[in-house]
């Protein structure tokens, strides 16, 4: 809907992020909400792709939210800002990262399944960031909706600073009744929603049934509000209750102190309750100058450098008169608009048409046009003041992270921390043309999702690719050919195996040959020394008297090194060994560099005949959080993949299980476990150690191994 749009002040401004897990309704409730404001003419789906927030074509595609996305509406004289967050375990660095631009989150909880895995990850995301959490209960309408068992797990898992502001009026016998409107436990009026999906209330009366109850939760309200302040609780002594002005200031401040954890009652979907969810955020939610001084870091004198731990504090004040610094929180690539940098206005006033310094970079960028985002569409704004997020295209040199500004104020907001990416896969072009794209269009998805690396395995000589989990690969992947019409093959990358030697073993190596004119000859005899796990190659010159001349030296340990390269078991290179080259004999004519240099090979092949030579695997450091339920089957999968459980860790019902496992067990684990938790857990995996492998796999590797060269043999 085309609408001119305003300039907000600080104070007016409220910038919220809905987080919680799949399927609870983010998108729909936004799409809801944004009706309700008249920003939208119909109630956006997510089924037929029509929602504001869920514009990817890969959201659309699996309907369902991968990506951060904004949308925002404007609310008796306040402008609301929405971040949409996804709900999979796999993209909970998507929300996680969401955090930081907003001043309150909006954890929304599907009435039907209640508090779930991400639920309580999302929660403790909150925490994190200090910030003030609204609890909506959502799909009110769904079937199997229980109202008082939801609430009775919130407080379970959140304390009894959970409570209630509403109450859902539920009309209808049996099983399924029809979720028709709210109570407002601080005004005690009731509001009734027709089933027209316009998301307008009708004030009414409070219906009898619920006169009782709804009573109850009120005093139940005014007691936690009071219970933070001593005049308060002097007020609810002498006079029995809190006046509805006091209550609302109260209650405005114990949101914003984390001392109560407001719940709302919602159907997205059926567009019930979304114009008081408007109201209650206009009225309760903080805005950005209500926030304590944003935390950064000094200048510092290296260009490209963020400054470590070290740099001094400062602290910047969300206040239009504070010189000029924005943060980038999320970048988007778009084959029209190009690159799109989406930033938060943490202090002064950004305008259109003025040149500010990337302080990272330390390169100028002009603001040709800032823009709001609804979604995808961006529509041009004039100036956005401190507290207000923004977007604009073209920059050149800035990337999610970087901080820009005033010259002369350089300051430095800490960006949000990405852990490393859980699963990897090889990629490989499926034509020429593909291979020219690829490069270019990988890191242009970069940009935007900081879990994505792409890179060359210098062991296997693959192109690998990493993200978060299978999906999140198989995503990018389709974005790939959709966006830049670049077709590539995914398959499992190769375990890097190692070989290593277990004995010492001597041997000569003689390489004689007699050709017309000068010939070539070189003689070696070298010692191998198995070293610890870890310990590397090593060379040892123990030549004395002259037996090869030292030029001739680096070319033995050159040979040594190209036929370690090419293991001895399975093809693996060798790793962790000592050779010692101490004996050999030269020729004045025929001894030269390439001669030494095939003897130290011919030495190497014919010690590794004793050396009792192994195969090594990487070992990977796990850790699995999943519901607590889940526990014995993830164990007992563990098991079967020749993990070793390493610690546990339980809280909030969720397990966290640490562990060793073979990469080789791993490189599908993402698909299984998915399956194994129902989609509620999450894994993270790094690179631990090299271990031997045991003799019934290694076989199996070394069988393997053969069977490729021969294969390669014969094409």
């Amino acid at each position: 809907m085309n609408r001119s749009l305003k300039t907000y002040q600080g104070q007016d401004i409220r910038n919220v992020a809905l987080v919680g897990h799949a399927h609870c309704g983010k998108t729909t409730l936004i799409s809801a909400l944004l009706q309700a404001a008249k920003m939208t003419e119909r109630l956006g789906r997510v089924d037929d792709g029509s929602a504001v927030t869920a514009y990817d074509e890969e959201d659309v595609a699996r309907r369902t939210t991968m990506q951060n996305a904004l949308a925002f509406a404007e609310w008796r004289n306040v402008k609301i800002n929405f971040v949409d967050t996804p709900g999979f375990p796999m993209f909970v660095h998507e929300a996680r990262a969401a955090l930081l631009p907003v001043e309150a989150a909006l954890v929304v909880v599907n009435a039907a399944c209640g508090v779930e895995a991400m639920t309580r990850r999302v929660w403790r995301f909150g925490e994190e960031f200090n910030l003030p959490r609204m609890i909506v209960v959502n799909q009110m309408d769904h079937p199997r909706a229980d109202c008082e068992r939801t609430l009775n797990a919130l407080r379970e898992g959140f304390g009894r600073q959970v409570v209630p502001v509403q109450l859902p009026i539920l009309e209808g016998n049996g099983q399924n009744p029809s979720f028709r409107g709210v109570v407002d436990l601080v005004t005690m009026q009731a509001f009734v929603y027709e089933p027209d999906g316009s998301g307008c209330g009708r004030l009414s009366e409070i219906p009898v049934r619920l006169r009782e109850e709804a009573t109850l939760a009120h005093q139940a309200l005014v007691e936690l509000v009071a219970e933070g302040k001593d005049e308060l609780m002097e007020e609810y002594f002498r006079e029995g209750t809190i006046p509805e002005e006091h209550l609302i200031v109260a209650l405005h401040e114990a949101i914003r102190e984390d001392r109560i954890f407001p719940v709302l009652f919602a159907s997205g979907l059926r567009n019930v309750g979304s114009d008081h969810l408007l109201d209650f955020l206009q009225v309760y939610a903080p805005s950005p100058v209500e926030r304590v001084p944003v935390a950064a870091r000094g200048a510092v004198e290296s260009v490209g450098v963020r400054p470590d731990s070290e740099a001094e504090m400062v602290l910047r004040k969300v206040d239009d008169r504070e010189p000029l610094s924005l943060y980038v929180f999320k970048t988007m690539s778009d084959p029209f608009a190009g690159r799109i940098s989406f930033f938060k206005v943490f202090s002064g006033v950004a305008k259109s048409d003025v040149t500010v310094t990337n302080y990272t970079h330390r390169s100028a960028e002009r603001l040709a046009h800032l823009t709001v985002m609804q979604g995808r569409t961006a529509s041009p704004i004039g100036e956005l003041h401190a507290g207000d997020v923004g977007a604009v295209a073209k920059l050149r040199e800035t990337f999610t992270g970087d901080t820009l500004g005033d010259a002369g104020h350089e300051i430095y907001f800490d960006p949000v921390t990405m852990p490393e990416p859980a699963v990897t896969y090889a990629i490989e072009p499926k034509t020429r043309a593909d291979e020219e794209k690829l490069a270019p269009a990988v890191h242009k998805l970069m940009e935007e999702d900081l879990m994505v690396r792409f890179y060359r395995d210098a062991a296997t000589h693959e192109f690998l690719l990493a993200g978060a989990g299978q999906p999140h690969i198989e995503s990018i992947v389709h974005r790939l050919r959709r966006r830049y019409h670049t077709e590539v093959t995914l398959k499992a990358p190769k375990v890097p195996y190692r070989e290593t030697i277990r004995a010492s073993a001597s041997a000569q190596g003689r390489h004689k040959k007699q050709s017309g004119g000068h010939g070539q000859y070189g003689d070696c005899w070298i010692r191998l020394e198995p070293l610890p796990l870890g310990g590397g190659f090593q060379f040892v010159n123990e030549i004395f008297g002259g037996a090869i001349p030292r030029t001739f030296i680096p070319a033995v340990e050159k040979g040594i090194q190209e036929a370690a390269a090419r293991g001895w078991l399975a093809g693996f290179p060798m790793v962790d060994f000592r050779a010692v080259l101490y004996d050999g004999s030269y020729h004045d004519v025929d001894s030269n560099e390439l001669s030494f240099r095939l003897a130290g090979r011919l030495a190497f092949r014919n010690c590794m005949e004793q050396t009792r030579p192994v195969l090594l695997e990487p070992l990977m450091r796990v850790e699995i959080e999943a519901p607590e339920g889940c526990t014995g089957v993830l164990m007992g999968d563990l098991t079967g993949r020749r993990g070793r459980v390493q610690g546990m860790g339980s809280g909030r019902g969720t397990t966290l299980i640490r562990a060793e496992v073979p990469m080789a067990e791993m490189l599908t684990y993402g698909a299984t476990l998915t399956s194994l938790t129902q989609g509620m857990g999450s894994f993270h995996m790094e690179m631990a150690r090299y271990d031997v492998v045991p003799p019934a796999s290694a076989d199996k590797v070394i069988a393997s191994a053969h069977k490729h060269v021969h294969a390669d043999d014969e094409s």
